[in-house]
C-alpha cells in the first residue's frame, strides 16, 4: 500500500511535469546546438532538470527558460573546464611515461581532487592562481615565478598566500 500524498506534493509534481513537458525539448535543442552531440546534450538537460527538482519551490520559477538556460550553461562550462583540466592531467602523465599511469580509480580520485582545487582557487586572479600552482605543483622558486609572471618576488609571495588562504578556508 502506498502512503497518502499531500496536496502540496501533488502540486509540486504537477509543476515539475509541466516544466519538463513545456521546456525539455527546447533546452535539449539549445544544448545540442552548442555541443553537437545528442547524448551529451541529453546528459546536461537531465542534470539541469535534476537541479530544478532539487529546488525548494519550483512553482516560484517565473522565467523557466531563462533559469534552465542559466543552469544548462553553468553545467556546460563546468564540463568544458573539467575536460581542460583532464587534458592537462593526461598530458602531464604522458610526459612522465607509462610506468606512472594511474589505475582508473586513481585517475578518478585525482580528477576529483583537481576539480576541488580548481573550485577553491576560482576567485583568484589569473596571476595569483598561476603563482600558487607554480609554487605548489611545480615547486618553482618565487624568483622564477616572478620572472615568469613579470611581477616582483613580494607580489608572488602575496599571490601564494592568497592561494593558501583559499584552500584553507574550506567549510567542513
Amino acid at each position: 500500500m502506498t502512503p497518502p500524498t499531500s496536496s502540496h506534493a501533488l502540486q509540486r509534481n504537477d509543476v515539475l511535469r509541466r516544466l519538463f513537458g513545456e521546456h525539455h525539448s527546447w533546452l535539449l535543442d539549445r544544448l545540442r546546438l552548442r555541443l553537437r552531440c545528442r547524448d551529451d546534450a541529453a546528459d546536461i538537460a537531465a542534470e539541469t532538470f535534476a537541479q530544478v527538482v532539487a529546488m525548494p519551490d519550483p512553482a516560484a520559477i517565473r522565467e523557466p527558460r531563462a533559469l534552465l538556460s542559466t543552469i544548462g550553461k553553468r553545467l556546460l562550462y563546468a564540463r568544458w573546464r573539467r575536460a581542460d583540466i583532464e587534458r592537462a592531467y593526461l598530458q602531464a602523465i604522458a610526459e612522465q611515461g607509462e610506468a606512472t599511469a594511474p589505475s582508473p580509480q586513481e585517475h578518478w580520485l585525482v580528477m576529483e581532487a583537481l576539480m576541488e582545487v580548481d573550485r577553491l582557487l576560482d576567485g583568484l586572479s589569473s596571476k595569483a592562481r598561476a603563482a600558487f600552482l607554480y609554487s605548489q605543483l611545480d615547486g618553482l622558486t618565487y624568483a622564477t615565478i616572478a620572472a615568469e609572471l613579470g611581477v616582483s618576488v613580494t607580489r608572488v609571495h602575496q599571490y601564494v598566500v592568497q592561494g593558501l588562504k583559499a584552500c584553507y578556508q574550506v567549510d567542513p
